[in-house]
């Protein structure tokens, strides 16, 4: 049980679909038909996902990939013999995105905390920390368990075994205080 007090939202300013995302109508989301959602995953209205930076080519292609209990906020790219690629993007389940945070990583494991400020080609193993403000140099590669900060990043320490269960009740109770406003009584329904 949470002792944080719920975190409201309007039901008229919120998409929720079968499967428990809650995507924001003010959010900004392009291509949605290459993104996918995991379930149980919240989109704030200050979010920009780029599904429509896709590489060229027929067919269909996942761009964006989200776990589950994500809670977010452009898909990495990269120059390769003269031409702009770009490449699909990996989050995984229990992954919390800060806010006014830009990520152009190409993966994120699971059960991952993201501050402010996330590098381009980056991959971040599981159960790693990117603390607030922190600029993480493109091609960088975070191994699990560890806690980088500065600008640039650098490793600050590593992180205890029991970081899988605290991310996964952070990211699970934030879900469960999200919570609707009844616009009659002025509380949660």
């Amino acid at each position: 049980m949470s002792l944080e007090p719920p975190i409201y939202y309007s039901k008229s300013e919120i998409i929720e679909t079968d499967t428990g995302n809650k995507v924001s109508r003010r959010a900004t989301i392009a291509g949605p038909q290459n993104i996918i959602l995991g379930g149980k995953t919240i989109i704030s209205s200050s979010a920009i996902i780029r599904g429509d930076l896709r590489r060229s080519g027929p067919g269909h292609a996942v761009v964006i990939s989200l776990g589950r209990y994500c809670l977010v906020g452009d898909p990495p790219y990269k120059t390769y013999r003269g031409a702009f690629n770009y490449y699909p993007m990996k989050v995984g389940d229990h992954v919390h995105i800060g806010k006014d945070t830009v990520v152009e990583a190409a993966t994120i494991g699971n059960h991952v905390d993201i501050g402010k400020g996330c590098g381009k080609f980056v991959i971040i193993k599981d159960c790693a920390k990117i603390a607030d403000n922190t600029v993480v140099p493109a091609n960088t590669v975070v191994p699990a368990l560890a806690l980088f900060a500065e600008s640039p990043a650098q490793f600050v320490e590593d992180l205890p075994e029991s970081t899988q269960e605290l991310v996964e009740s952070h990211t699970k109770q934030y879900y469960m205080r999200f919570q609707p406003l009844d616009p009659a009584r002025g509380r949660q329904t």
